[in-house]
Parts: C-alpha cells; sequence; structure tokens
C-alpha cells in the first residue's frame, strides 16, 4: 500500500486502524479455522503439534515477507505468536471434551494479592484461554489460597511454583505435602518489575521499597545498587502498591508490574529492574479432582516422594526415569516437616500419567520409595516455538 504524502495524520491514522481492524478479523477466522483442524485430529488421533508442518509454514512465511520488505525476524516473532495461540486454543478445545464436567462458563479462582498482582495477572491469562469467566477471589497468603479450594469456596487456586530468576517457592513445595488437591494445569507468567511511585520524584530521593519478598529477591542487583535502602515486605506486589498510592511520598516506591501500577495511579520511573532480563514464573493451578489429558497433546505429571535413607536411592530411582527415556524437567527437594534429616523430592516429567510407560514407572519407583503419589498430570503449555534457519 503506498501512503498519499498528502494526507493528513489523522486521514494516515484512520487507515492504520481500518487495517488494524481487518488484521484483527482476519487472526479471528484464522483461530476459527484452528479449531477445525483440532476436531479433524481427533478421528486421525493425530497430536496437535506438528512441528515440521511448523517449520515449512515459517519459511514459506519468511520468503513472502521479503516480497513485501519485511524483516525474517520480525515474521517469525509474529507467528511464533500465533501459533503458540493456535496450539494452546486447540488443547483448551481438546481438554474440553475429555473433561465436560470442567467446562463452566464461570469458574471461581483464588489468588495472591488484590487486582494487579502477578498471580492476579496468571489467572487472568490462564482462563482467557479457556474462554472461562471469573469470579476473582483475593488471598493473603498460599495457604489461603488452597484453603479456598479445600473449602470449596474457590474451583481453583493459582500459585507460584518457580521463578527464572530467584529459583523455586519453597513455602508453596512445603504446602503441596499435605493437600489433598490436584495439579491441573500451569502457565508460565513473563515477570516484568518496575519502580513505582505515586507522585513525581527521582530515583536519588528513594530510600523504602514495598513488595513481596519474591520481587526483592528477583532484583536484589538493581537494589544493591540504590545502597541503603529500606527494604518493606507485603503479602502481594498488589498490595505493595496500593501502600505506595496511599502514602504519596517522594521517597517511597513499589516493585511490581507497570500496567498494574495504573490501577493504582503509579507511575514507573525505573524499568526493567529484575536482574535477569527474560523473567518468568511459572504458575500451577489446583483443584478439588484430578482432570485427564488427551493423548492429542503434551502433558506433563507432577509426583512427590521419599527414598530410603541409604547412599543410591535417589540415583535408582532417576535411574527408572532415565531407563525408560522419560525426559525430567524439574526435581526439587525439601525437607519433611517433623522428620529430621528426611527429604521429599518433587518430580516433573514429560508424559501422560495414562500411558503404560508412566504406569510402568510408577510401578518400579513404589517399589523403590518409602512414599509416593501423584500431584497431577495437565497439559503442558510450554510451547516451545519452531526454530527456522533465516539463512536458508
Amino acid at each position: 500500500m503506498t501512503v498519499n504524502t498528502h494526507d493528513s495524520l489523522d486521514d494516515i491514522r484512520r487507515n492504520v486502524t481500518r487495517i488494524d481492524n481487518t488484521l484483527l478479523a482476519l487472526l479471528a477466522e484464522r483461530r476459527t479455522l484452528s479449531l477445525e483442524v483440532a476436531k479433524s485430529k481427533i478421528s486421525t488421533a493425530k497430536p496437535v503439534r506438528d512441528q515440521v508442518r511448523e517449520q515449512a509454514l515459517l519459511l514459506r512465511l519468511i520468503d513472502t515477507g521479503k516480497e513485501h520488505q519485511l524483516d525474517p525476524q520480525y515474521v517469525t516473532q509474529i507467528f511464533h505468536t500465533i501459533i503458540e495461540d493456535s496450539v494452546l486454543y486447540q488443547q483448551a478445545y481438546l481438554q474440553r471434551l475429555v473433561n465436560p464436567e470442567n467446562a463452566l462458563p464461570t469458574a471461581r479462582v483464588s489468588f495472591l494479592g488484590a487486582k494487579g498482582s502477578y498471580s492476579h495477572l496468571a489467572s487472568r491469562n490462564y482462563f482467557s484461554r479457556k474462554q472461562t469467566q471469573l469470579v476473582e477471589i483475593s488471598c493473603s497468603s498460599f495457604r489461603d489460597i488452597i484453603n479456598e479450594v479445600e473449602t470449596g469456596h474457590a474451583d481453583y487456586g493459582v500459585l507460584p511454583i518457580e521463578n527464572t530468576s530467584s529459583g523455586s517457592i519453597n513455602e508453596v513445595y512445603d504446602l503441596l505435602q499435605h493437600t489433598s488437591l490436584s495439579i491441573v494445569g500451569e502457565i508460565t507468567q513473563p515477570i516484568e518489575h518496575c519502580l513505582l511511585t505515586a507522585v513525581d520524584t527521582q530515583l536519588e530521593q528513594i530510600d523504602t521499597l514495598y513488595s513481596h519478598p519474591q520481587p526483592h529477591q528477583q532484583c536484589s542487583e538493581f537494589l544493591h545498587g540504590m545502597g541503603k535502602i529500606n527494604q518493606q515486605y507485603c503479602s502481594s506486589t498488589a498490595d505493595a502498591m496500593l501502600t505506595v498510592a496511599e502514602l504519596k511520598q517522594p521517597n517511597v516506591a513499589a516493585i511490581g508490574n507497570a500496567s498494574s501500577g495504573e490501577i493504582y495511579g503509579l507511575t514507573p520511573i525505573k524499568t526493567n529492574i529484575a536482574n535477569q532480563q527474560q523473567n518468568f514464573t511459572r504458575f500451577i493451578v489446583v483443584a478439588r479432582k484430578p482432570v485427564t489429558v488427551t493423548s492429542l497433546i503434551p502433558a506433563k505429571t507432577t509426583l512427590i516422594m521419599s527414598t530410603a535413607q541409604a547412599a543410591g536411592s535417589l540415583v535408582e530411582c532417576l535411574l527408572v526415569l532415565r531407563n525408560a527415556k522419560i525426559n525430567m524437567t524439574k526435581l526439587e527437594s525439601r525437607p519433611v516437616i517433623g522428620n529430621p534429616w528426611e527429604e521429599m523430592f518433587y518430580v516433573d516429567v514429560e508424559i501422560n500419567l495414562k500411558d503404560p510407560l508412566m504406569q510402568q514407572v510408577l510401578d518400579d519407583l513404589t517399589r523403590l520409595t518409602r512414599f509416593i503419589k501423584v500431584l497431577g498430570c495437565y497439559p503442558s503449555e510450554n510451547v516451545t516455538p519452531t526454530e527456522v534457519d533465516f539463512n536458508d
């Protein structure tokens, strides 16, 4: 399309809006077609992802993009997002078919903090993919989140389990030892920490910071560079932002998300303050009943086990997984409360619980361990981008 240099700015903006609306309509049409693809795969029992076809698709789109003077990286970035959405949309549809009792138009969801907390953002993002409206239940602790679900006041609970910068969230792992809830889903949420203030101020004036302990830890290098800072801990980033909004002082700030800060009238004075620029938190979704995961989509199974207190006991268990060629994505140890020097091991593996191979592995592990329990089997929502060589 050629832009008339004599067009006014308003005319140009109207054209941009028209194109944006057309793009949205086409994306919606593409989503509908992806659903038809999912339906066709049911009869053929083909998996949702076909990365060979995805690679061929991306290479063709790169060539087409070059004809329109579009950079290959720009094209792949856009279509990686579109493909991810298509995969997750198909997975959600197939899961509704095998778990019809969970296909509710409205769900009660408990999470940490008030509106604007990272747990709140993760909850909304996760259930938006399921086309589910939320009744939101704010909680002040991880224990409260679990209690709300255990008592039936909430249908689901959303809990952060690990962060790429600060590592595992031990309190959540400890709570999973003693709950009857099942893990039914996961979502990885990008964490974009900013320094937020309620009044116009300078970074040098800040001497007090409010946030949840995790963001303090995830931004430790930046905070060290600020010198002597009074770090105040809150139950969530949302509570920290609310506190700073109420104080309205030039020397206080909160660590949180910039878009969430807008809810409380806060503005960022410093962005990208996390130790790692690629900062993500993985959240799990828990419910009172487990879900069935269709064999057409990738699944994860999470289990906990306690081994005998003898040399090589854990190694023997891990060899069972290796010999079965099952990929382990997480191994975390936590002390067993009340049993000094005894450890409980949390294991994430990339396999469906219903798979006969996994059933055999569970039998083998049961013979080798003092205690073993499956915490849940759930769809894997980590859609790894298909790689392409721009130089081909």
